[in-house]
């Protein structure tokens, strides 16, 4: 320990210094990337913390993309430290028109489904396709899930000079609204809006947003999960140089680490295609089939799974970042309404082979983990699967921060001997400094296994050429998460008990 008291006083003084002994804990920050809307409070570029879903209504504003992720990622994990990063949206806004023909006589009761989010509407008897209209939107206009906290992704209006076409346009420009879904679901009764809605997009979405601004916003903070509702090549190829291990955050030079979440909707080969197309242990591709009757859009998706999973990946005092998580259920998304999108094993096990991330469906029919992992598929050309787990570079995150945090309690502002014979708290020595390692190590057993082989392995020396710096070579044997029982099971008419024994 360091003491801000000099050694050379000469007037009388009792006195005592304080410093920290030192605790360690992690922090583990969730930062989601997308779109806000204009009117709200966080400016274009510009990063905030999000704790309540009322701070992502101001923030990012009612129905836009951010309070959606928001509100499917705190839905998983209630307790975790989420900030929000605005990307400025650019290009073209998507329009869509609803085409309401007459209603049944008799009127009734018309569900209409939007971007998951389902709007009911009371039909009087007698009433006109233009009334229909105008209760249309009002209801989209006026949306709002108090039990959920949603709203929906669009606005709308009277088009046509017959006001029976309702203009239903996006919240943000781009082409990420072409996957929301509107979809007349088959109710208990009748739903009277059964063949007499038309779907059309009048105006397709254009344009691709740049995520760097965010990306430059985040500065030295530590953000360890992104995740992200824009996958495009030019902002995957930013998020990979932004968190790279040569001048990114997973540098010596940073040591901010962090890992990119972002998702793909398409065909299987579609998905596989994008999984072989990064080799890069800092991303991790999450999909969806397309065609199948996504509810929620994709965004959301992704923000609900990896919100689940969010709390274990920060869990490394008691080993929850080394856990298996499969089976665990992913709260307020729903699965594709056909189930042959529902991904099988086959195609879970073709996609993990590839880079890709699998989820699948309950018995129940409830969305649950499979598996995440990153897109690692090598290192130098040659096959390997060291980073291919999600939980080995958050266990390395954990454990990179705690080696460093206990480094700096016990060796800061020290001088550096070969030894120290009178013990002077001013210096330490390599020995002293492997000691300090060793006793982290052995702290971390939910994180790192055969301590002894490592410490073994372990060394730690001054440099030959700069008596000012130590070298040190430090191996670590990840704990796994158990992934597959393989057994036997040998059918018997009867066991003869005396060969078994």
């Amino acid at each position: 320990m360091t003491s801000n008291i000099p050694g050379n006083l000469t007037a009388p003084i009792l006195a005592f210094d304080v410093t920290s002994g030192g605790q360690f804990e992690n922090e583990s920050r969730v930062i989601l990337i997308g779109h806000g809307l204009s009117t709200a409070t966080l400016a274009p570029g510009a990063v905030a913390i999000c704790s309540s879903s009322m701070d992502a209504r101001i923030l990012a504003g009612a129905g836009s993309m951010l309070e959606g992720m928001f509100l499917a990622a705190r839905r998983n994990a209630p307790a975790q430290e989420i900030w929000i990063g605005n990307v400025a949206d650019t290009g073209t806004v998507e329009v869509r028109t609803i085409t309401c023909s007459a209603p049944p006589a008799a009127g009734g009761q018309g569900i209409l489904s939007i971007a998951g989010r389902t709007i009911s509407i009371e039909i009087a008897a007698g009433a006109t396709a233009a009334n229909v209209a105008t209760a249309l939107v009002t209801a989209i206009n006026g949306y709002y899930d108090r039990l959920s906290k949603r709203s929906l992704p669009y606005t709308a209006a009277i088009d046509g000079e017959d006001a029976t076409i309702v203009r239903v346009t996006a919240r943000h420009k781009g082409v990420y609204a072409a996957g929301h879904d509107f979809h007349i679901p088959v109710s208990d009764g009748n739903n009277a809006f059964t063949g007499k809605l038309a779907f059309a997009t009048a105006t397709a979405g254009a344009g691709v947003p740049d995520i760097s601004n965010v990306l430059a916003a985040m500065g030295d903070d530590p953000f360890e999960t992104m995740i992200s509702a824009f996958g495009d090549t030019d902002n995957l190829t930013k998020a990979t140089g932004f968190l790279n291990n040569i001048s990114g955050r997973w540098s010596y030079a940073q040591q901010l680490y962090g890992h990119y979440f972002y998702t793909k909707t398409g065909s299987s080969a579609d998905i596989t295609t994008a999984g072989l197309a990064r080799d890069n242990w800092h991303l991790t591709l999450v999909p969806r089939l397309a065609s199948g009757g996504n509810a929620e859009p994709d965004y959301e998706f992704l923000a609900g799974i990896i919100g689940r999973i969010a709390p274990w990946l920060g869990g490394g005092s008691n080993g929850d970042v080394s856990r298996n998580q499969t089976g665990l259920i992913v709260d307020g998304v729903s699965t594709p309404r056909d189930r042959g999108y529902w991904p099988e094993y086959e195609t879970r096990e073709a996609w993990l082979k590839n880079g890709v991330s699998t989820w699948k469906v309950s018995r129940t029919g409830e969305v649950t983990i499979d598996k995440i992992i990153t897109q690692q598929q090598t290192t130098n050309g040659a096959p390997d699967t060291t980073f291919r787990d999600i939980q080995r570079p958050y266990q390395l995150m954990y454990a990179l921060k705690k080696f460093r945090a206990d480094l700096a309690a016990e060796h800061s502002n020290k001088a550096i001997s070969n030894d120290n014979p009178d013990n002077l708290d001013a210096l330490t020595t390599v020995k002293d400094i492997k000691a300090t390692l060793v006793h982290s190590y052995l702290e971390m057993s939910g994180v790192l296994e055969n301590a002894n082989a490592a410490i073994e392995a372990m060394t730690v020396v001054r440099d030959p050429e700069n008596p000012n710096r130590v070298n040190i070579h430090l191996p670590l044997d990840f704990v796994n998460p158990l992934d597959i029982f393989a057994g036997l099971a040998v059918a018997n008419s009867q066991i003869n008990t005396n060969l078994a024994a």
